[in-house]
């Protein structure tokens, strides 16, 4: 890092200041703080939603997995299609229920105990995933690019996190979803402008794309699209598997995505945020998987050099910082560090106003109702602080659960704790004979498996359970086809309760199911050309990487 380098990353800073400044100001009610007004136009919403979910994990984790497991991790990074689903299927409930959020969706349709659930759960799942994912991904590019800055590299790692997590809840605490929202319009343009450069210097370093298909032509299996049945990791069947069932979720269902939604001005504008956010989400392949197989081949030409493991693999969460140091001029590095530190600032800003919002709204105001607006805003600070000290206590403990890089981490975690909420939320929208025990029965035995697949997985990665016998063989069982049947046994579980308690009440469940609510409402404000349009896109850009994917390297 050089003055040019500080001088843009200080300029990013001044200009985010101005944002918060601005968001600061319109702070008056619990709707302000938690759904900006609901004034957020489609542009917005969309660009929010890509940057909430591209953080430091993505860009970090996804490069050290193209360049160590190919195009394995692209399926879930194809989510645009689920995107569209949010457009269409989701939204318009959730827009016209008036919720602020999820677990309160629950408990119209189904009761109380669903929404303690969904709140509690959501954020354990965020200490475990979102927090510490972001914050260790984040520490690690200042491990990497400013390793003797404060003394030694571990120095760096821990300065870099708790820095970064003071910072950005900072801003959050003070501007709220507004302050949120408008700073990762900045920070989407940012993250995908530094992460180009990454790709062009790459690919002009190697040599072209040409290049880049010979080199990896020579390990075609391992850097395919689809994996046979034999692969340990990512067969192919497990991916179809598992990837829908965390995809709809993350997309469709968690609070840290679908507040984006909740705050647009209308439901028009919803729905088009999250089309335009469809098609940014394609995005990322090109600019974060890609230049990760590019580094794995500017390593095996010699051009870089990529710390390794001690069994000869790349070190897949160095692939990034390491090609920023060594192949950008003075100035661009400044760009692309910005952009680094703004995708570990949206991603943790975005997480700390929905921790802030689940427990203010879903737990303080439950336990107490009818209080201040103002000492709800202050309850939520306070709970976002005892989230964040979490995450960092879990740091340590993740490199237990998961040896295949930070991305391989997140989704395998994500794909213990998503199918009971996937299973609970489609049953509830599409079958009105679901009944809230059987919901809260689905949830709570789903979890209850989840979570000790986790806690056994982190036990053998970490040596204090032997990985021989049945404890050690489930441990080792791959995550995808664990997703996959959790989600199968939460969905039995949903069904079987429900058909053995008596059937919920026409007006208990009018407007909140398909089979109870009218077409006009579904369809909510208008919607034409551009909406359709805008759909077709997505579908076509998702079908084409697939398509072309498929048969890169044959």
């Amino acid at each position: 890092m050089q003055i040019l380098d500080w001088l843009v990353v200080l300029f990013y800073f001044v200009l985010l200041v101005g944002i918060v400044r601005w968001s600061s100001l319109r702070q008056n009610t619990a709707k302000d703080y938690f759904l900006a007004g609901r004034e957020i136009g489609w542009f917005v919403v969309g660009c929010s939603l890509l940057a909430s979910n591209i953080g430091s994990e993505h860009i970090v984790g996804l490069a050290g997995n193209g360049a160590t497991s190919g195009m394995a991790m692209a399926h879930w990074e194809l989510h645009a299609w689920i995107m569209l689903l949010l457009a269409w299927v989701f939204v318009p409930f959730y827009y016209r229920s008036g919720v602020f959020t999820m677990p309160e969706f629950l408990e119209r349709r189904f009761d109380s105990r669903c929404r303690w659930m969904l709140s509690i759960v959501s954020l354990i799942a965020y200490v475990f995933t979102k927090v510490s994912v972001s914050v260790y991904a984040g520490s690690v590019v200042f491990q990497t690019l400013l390793p003797d800055t404060f003394g030694s590299p571990e120095n760096a790692f821990w300065v870099g996190a708790i820095t970064t997590v003071i910072l950005t809840g900072i801003y959050t605490v003070l501007g709220g979803l507004r302050a949120v929202v408008y700073t990762e319009v900045v920070q989407t343009g940012l993250l995908l402008c530094g992460s180009v450069f990454v790709t062009i210097f790459g690919l002009t370093q190697l040599g072209g794309w040409g290049e880049l298909k010979s080199i990896l032509t020579t390990d075609s299996v391992n850097f395919a699209l689809w994996r046979p049945l034999s692969d340990p990791d990512f067969p192919w069947l497990g991916v179809m598997i598992a990837s829908p069932v965390v995809g709809i979720w993350y997309w469709c269902t968690d609070q840290y995505i679908v507040q984006r939604t909740l705050a647009a001005r209308n439901l028009t504008q919803a729905r088009r945020g999250a089309i335009w956010g469809g098609f940014l989400k394609v995005l990322p392949i090109f600019v974060f998987l890609v230049p990760g197989m590019i580094g794995f081949a500017l390593h095996q030409k010699g051009l870089i050099s990529i710390p390794t493991q001690a069994d000869g693999r790349l070190q897949g969460d160095a692939v990034f910082p390491t090609m920023v140091a060594s192949l950008l001029p003075a100035g661009l590095r400044g760009v692309v560090v910005a952009g680094l530190m703004s995708a570990l600032m949206s991603s943790l800003a975005s997480l700390f106003n929905s921790c802030a919002t689940l427990f203010t709204m879903d737990i303080y105001s439950k336990l107490r109702p009818g209080r201040p607006e103002k000492e709800l805003v202050s309850v939520g600070r306070v709970a976002t602080s005892i989230v964040v000290f979490l995450g960092l206590l879990w740091i340590p403990i993740m490199p237990m659960v998961s040896k295949g890089g930070l991305y391989t981490y997140l989704q395998s975690v994500q794909g213990y704790l998503a199918p009971p909420i996937t299973a609970v939320f489609l049953l509830g929208l599409f079958f009105r004979r679901i009944t809230p025990s059987g919901a809260f029965f689905g949830l709570s035995t789903g979890f209850a498996l989840g979570i000790s697949k986790l806690a056994i997985q982190a036990a053998v990665g970490g040596g204090l359970l032997s990985d021989v016998g049945w404890l050690g063989w489930l441990a080792n069982f791959n995550f995808l086809y664990f997703s996959g049947l959790l989600f199968l046994l939460s969905a039995l579980i949903v069904v079987a309760c429900s058909l053995m308690t008596p059937a919920p009440e026409e007006a208990k469940i009018r407007g909140l199911t398909f089979a109870t609510i009218s077409k006009e409402r579904i369809q909510g404000e208008h919607w034409g050309w551009p909406d359709l349009l805008g759909t077709a896109v997505v579908v076509a850009l998702v079908a084409g990487v697939y398509v072309y994917f498929s048969f890169w390297l044959s």
